[in-house]
């Protein structure tokens, strides 16, 4: 009976648009970024896909927030009112804890690491997850940050001991605090004036952040991600599992195909990007200094004290959850 009801709510979501004799399903993709960002390119990458596949299924972006606010897209995706999201997962981190250990300090490594991590045991199970919320994966995808100090290179646990830090996302938060850094909460939009005006000596937060927001012109040294890196953010495309089940065997092969191509994409451009913050910051006269793999050990040591510990306690089956993780090389 459940099953029928979303699926009722999904066929609603679905509009006919009549073109001539013959019509085509309209898919409904929602997301918070501007029409630059590469997380709107992937989903360009599906929708063109599927329209040249000719396949009678048309996929409509509402890009810059314009549909739904951010945080509050998942419960609309799960319940067949929106069809298609690129998402942080960890925004529903409140409906689903696990989620949280997908913006959880130390679990990534790398991007190809990251790209390893999404085909794991512990992907599979956050899939289980999503799955009972009727919702599935099309195209995987984890985008990565780094650290920037006013005065100094922010690479290891040491270099932010009495620093006032920001951080992106509340165990990264736990962690620096676990560091002796004292924290400062705002959004990363803040980042600049906080440290234009003495408030911020160092933050943590994405590679596209903090070149779109200039934080180059106030801080010394920038650590970006590289071979090894603390902040990684999955965000991977989603879509309703019953609208995905309703949709002929053609429609769903083109939808596929189409991700698939844009799972690609996105890994190269994740990389890139990193490598062009690293450019632009260097480009402006801020010394780069990438972290070591001792410096990863020791942020991980603080966060297996930290965030993971408060991790396991408001998690079912937190640390099974994380010992998954743990094991992907």
């Amino acid at each position: 009976m459940l099953k029928l009801m979303k699926l009722g709510v999904a066929a609603l979501a679905v509009t006919a648009l009549a073109t001539g004799a013959a019509s085509a399903t309209e898919l409904r993709l929602s997301h918070q970024w501007s029409t630059k960002d590469v997380r709107h390119k992937i989903a360009e990458m599906v929708a063109d896909h599927v329209a040249e596949a000719n396949v009678g299924l048309e996929i409509k972006i509402f890009p810059s927030k314009s549909l739904f606010k951010p945080r509050e897209q998942y419960r609309p995706l799960s319940r067949g009112q929106l069809d298609m999201s690129v998402f942080p997962l960890s925004y529903a981190g409140g409906q689903r804890p696990a989620y949280n250990l997908t913006l959880m300090p130390g679990l990534v490594k790398n991007h190809d690491h990251a790209a390893r991590l999404n085909y794991s045991p512990f992907m599979e199970e956050i899939q289980k997850q999503m799955a009972e919320d009727d919702v599935m994966v099309l195209v995987h995808g984890y985008l990565a940050g780094g650290f920037a100090g006013v005065d100094k290179c922010i690479k290891n646990p040491a270099d932010a001991k009495g620093l006032q830090m920001r951080a992106a996302g509340k165990a990264f938060e736990q962690m620096l605090a676990g560091a002796g850094a004292s924290i400062a909460s705002m959004a990363s939009s803040e980042i600049y004036t906080a440290m234009q005006t003495g408030v911020l000596e160092g933050a943590n937060t994405s590679s596209s952040s903090f070149v779109s927001y200039r934080i180059f012109e106030q801080v010394k040294c920038f650590t970006p991600a590289g071979d090894y890196a603390l902040w990684f953010m999955y965000q991977p495309m989603l879509m309703n599992k019953s609208t995905f089940d309703g949709l002929t065997e053609a429609q769903q092969k083109a939808i596929m195909e189409g991700a698939k191509k844009a799972e690609a994409f996105y890994l190269e451009e994740a990389k890139k990007a990193d490598a062009a913050a690293a450019a632009t910051f260097e480009k402006n006269g801020v010394e780069i200094s990438y972290m070591t793999e001792t410096d990863f050990n020791a942020w991980r040591e603080i966060a297996g004290e930290t965030s993971y510990k408060v991790f396991i306690e408001q998690t079912p089956n937190g640390q099974a959850l994380l010992d998954l993780a743990l094991a992907v090389e």
